[in-house]
C-alpha cells in the first residue's frame, strides 16, 4: 500500500475510534436524562450544581466514590475532579433499610449486605425500587470465600426503602447518587468503586458494637481486620488504593 493511502487509512481509523467513543459516551448519557421520576432531570441537576457551588466543588465531577457503613446505616458519596488528587466528601445519606447483620455475604438467601470492595456494573432506570445501581457481587474474593454453587447475587443500591441484602436509601437521594454516578461514567470513569464496611471505625459506639459482635468469630474477625487496612489508607490519604485478591480470597493493598 502506498504511504499516502496508508496515512489516509490511518486517519479514517482514528476518526472512527473517536467517533465510536463519543457515541458510546453520548449513548450512555442520553437514556439517563429521563430517570428522575419525582423531579425533572434538569431541576435535579440544577440542584446538584448549586450544592456543588455551595461546597466549593468543581462541576461536573470527573470521578465519584461510594462508601457505606452497615451498622451506622449511612452511605457517603465522595467526588473528585481530574486536576485534583484526593476525594472530597460531597454528601452523607441515611440508609433507610438494610437486612442482615455484621459480617459478609456468603450464600444465596442469607439476606446479608456484602462487605468488601465492589464497583457499579449496572444502571437500572426502570427498577421496581425507583432507581438501582448494581454491584459486582460476587467479586473475586467472594468467589473464593462464599458458597461456590450459590453465592447469591443481584445486590443493588436503590430507593424504595426495601432490602433483602441490598442498600436502600430514599427515592430522592438515590436520584442524586444515580445522577452523579451516571455523570462520572459519561466523563470517562469506567468503574465507580463502592466500599462496604461493617461499621465506621472512627465512631466509638460503632467500634464497640463491632468488637462485641465478632467475639469468637475468627473468620469474620480476620476479614474485618483485612478490609480495615483499606479504610485506614483512604482515611489518611483520601485516595483509593489498588486492591488485589490473593488465592485465599484476602484483600491486599498493592
Amino acid at each position: 500500500m502506498k504511504q499516502s493511502h496508508l496515512l489516509s487509512a490511518m486517519a479514517v481509523c482514528i476518526a472512527i475510534f473517536f467517533a465510536t467513543n463519543l457515541f458510546a459516551q453520548t449513548s450512555f448519557a442520553e437514556p439517563q436524562k429521563g430517570f428522575a421520576k419525582n423531579a425533572g432531570s434538569n431541576k435535579l441537576e440544577d440542584s446538584l450544581k448549586q450544592q456543588f457551588k455551595a461546597k466549593k466543588l468543581t462541576w461536573p465531577p470527573q470521578s465519584v466514590f461510594i462508601r457505606s457503613f452497615k451498622y451506622d446505616r449511612v452511605l457517603e458519596l465522595w467526588v473528585k475532579n481530574k486536576n485534583v488528587d484526593s476525594f472530597t466528601l460531597f454528601k452523607t445519606y441515611k440508609v433507610c433499610m438494610q437486612s442482615g447483620s455484621i459480617g459478609p455475604k456468603r450464600s444465596e438467601g442469607d439476606n446479608q449486605v456484602p462487605e468488601g470492595f465492589y464497583y457499579i456494573n449496572e444502571f437500572n432506570s426502570k427498577s421496581n425500587y425507583h432507581l438501582a445501581l448494581g454491584l459486582n457481587y460476587p467479586n473475586a474474593s467472594d468467589k473464593v470465600l462464599s458458597d461456590t454453587k450459590k453465592p447469591g447475587g443481584d445486590i443493588y443500591i436503590h430507593g424504595n426503602c426495601v432490602s433483602t441484602g441490598c442498600i436502600a436509601i430514599q427515592d430522592y437521594p438515590i436520584e442524586e447518587v444515580y445522577t452523579l454516578a451516571a455523570i462520572a461514567k459519561t466523563n470517562g470513569q469506567d468503574f465507580v468503586p463502592v466500599h462496604i464496611y461493617p461499621v465506621n471505625y472512627n465512631v466509638k459506639k460503632s467500634l464497640d458494637y463491632l468488637t462485641e459482635s465478632i467475639k469468637g468469630k475468627q473468620a469474620i474477625n480476620k476479614m474485618i481486620l483485612n478490609i480495615k487496612a483499606v479504610y485506614d489508607f483512604f482515611e489518611k490519604k483520601k485516595k483509593l488504593p489498588i486492591i488485589i485478591v490473593n488465592k485465599k480470597g484476602d484483600y491486599l493493598l498493592n
